[in-house]
């Protein structure tokens, strides 16, 4: 086993672990603020696919089915008619918590790498805080490419490493380091799985570079903005 697949197992592991008490620990630290985030992304996305009726939305790293259903709930008020909202995860543990959940959204356990999917059958593919984790991104970026239809949308939200940060941003920056690690470890009994957060952030790309990335891979950025003091990062592109 190569050590890049040595990596995404741990993280895959992990994630397994700290599954149960995932939609606990997430809505105490964000103190719900994501929810923005998340509809946000989900407003824009079908306004710049400017469809009423979609075939297919894959959500990767979909975890425990958030995301998936803030697509399902953002597309009902806007009259939008879905197919099929499928989720893609590796970590079984997460993708049970999501089936209990939402029981109607399809699910396979896989690697963003490796998405059991068709070339060209899905009209948006987002991914949300799960970017960070897939070691081998320039490959997934190409898989999330293949799955689009032409002019189909990929949509990140995102913990971006800020190379340049404000005052406020610094004392986020602490809260983060510092404090997150500590609410999360204890909500879910491993300290080092909500250390990871942090670390991960810290190593992880830019925005400059992740849009660098997603032009390599065939897509023309439509939108970057970071909120909240740039604690998070929505980018939007379409496929050439």
């Amino acid at each position: 086993m190569s050590i890049n697949s040595q990596k995404q197992e741990k993280i895959v592991e992990m994630f397994d672990d700290i599954a149960p008490t995932y939609d606990t620990a997430n809505r105490v630290m964000s103190m719900g603020v994501d929810k923005s985030w998340r509809r946000k992304a989900c407003d824009l996305s079908y306004e710049f696919l400017a469809k009423k009726s979609i075939d297919k939305i894959v959500d990767v790293a979909c975890g425990t089915g958030d995301m998936m259903d803030f697509w399902r709930e953002r597309a009902e008020k806007s009259s939008i008619v879905i197919g099929e909202i499928v989720g893609v995860d590796p970590s079984v543990g997460m993708v049970d918590v999501a089936r209990k959940k939402y029981p109607k959204f399809n699910y396979h356990i896989s690697k963003a790498t490796e998405i059991p999917l068709e070339d060209a059958t899905a009209d948006i593919l987002s991914i949300t805080y799960g970017i960070r984790n897939v070691v081998e991104r320039e490959a997934a970026l190409q898989e999330f490419n293949r799955v689009l239809k032409k002019d189909g949308l990929v949509v990140i939200l995102e913990f971006m490493k800020n190379e340049n940060p404000s005052f406020l941003s610094k004392i986020m920056n602490f809260y983060t380091n510092n404090i997150l690690p500590k609410v999360g470890g204890f909500i879910s009994k491993n300290l080092e799985a909500y250390e990871y957060l942090p670390n991960s952030i810290e190593t992880f790309s830019t925005v400059a570079n992740m849009q660098r990335e997603l032009e390599s891979a065939g897509f023309e950025m439509l939108y970057t903005q970071s909120f909240s003091m740039d604690i998070s990062t929505l980018l939007i592109a379409r496929k050439k």
